[in-house]
């Protein structure tokens, strides 16, 4: 996608705020200086400056003590970097597909079409014995199809897998069903129960999905 280009072109510490923002539920400047490897005070100008100029916002988080400190996440405004390769055209041929075969088609398709990307990934999982290993694995696979996907605890210690970015949303939006038939392949591939949730602020979506042991 158009960032990992960029990030490899350019050692821009704005892309790096980026990509760092983009997987995460935001983020403090502390935290990003860290991450980056860059002083405070330059990684605050970048951000204020991204936010004056409507590609972040901020919100406030909670501290045991003292004062709640500020986190900066994207706006929607940075959606044209992370796009939704293809889901025009496989829209087009769903709509023809219902036209043609009725309007069972489309999601008889899209099943389909997920069973037999479940039976590619299903190979690659099965040296993996753990559920940490096999989640982990799984979430490599989902990033290399663009969900920017990564591995997380819950405060309770659950294990899930975080969607960061949303490859085939407009094809959820279009097919809400498909975002079953999504769960119930991950189920199967996890071997074990998986509850799908969705965040959503600032208008950007994450979707994630929580490993029921």
């Amino acid at each position: 996608m158009a960032l990992t280009i960029l990030r490899s072109l350019f050692h821009s510490p704005v892309v790096d705020i980026i990509h760092h923002l983009k997987l995460s539920h935001g983020m403090t400047v502390r935290e990003l200086a860290e991450r980056m490897k860059m002083s405070y005070m330059g990684v605050k100008q970048h951000c204020v400056e991204m936010e004056k100029n409507g590609y972040l916002d901020s919100f406030r988080r909670a501290v045991p003590h003292g004062r709640p400190e500020k986190l900066y996440r994207l706006t929607v405004k940075m959606n044209s970097l992370f796009p939704a390769v293809g889901c025009e055209m496989i829209l087009e041929l769903l709509v023809q597909a219902e036209r043609n075969f009725g309007p069972t088609a489309p999601e008889k398709l899209l099943h389909s079409w997920f069973q037999s990307k479940a039976d590619i990934w299903a190979v690659k999982l099965q040296k993996e014995i753990s559920i940490e290993n096999r989640a982990i694995m799984l979430a490599r696979l989902r990033t290399v199809d663009g969900h920017m996907c990564m591995v997380e605890s819950s405060q309770t210690g659950a294990l899930r897998l975080v969607d960061y970015h949303l490859p085939l949303a407009p094809l959820m939006d279009k097919y809400p069903g498909l975002a079953e038939i999504e769960c119930d392949v991950l189920k199967r591939l996890l071997g074990q129960p998986v509850e799908r949730l969705v965040q959503e602020f600032s208008g950007l979506k994450q979707v994630i999905f929580i490993i029921k042991k």
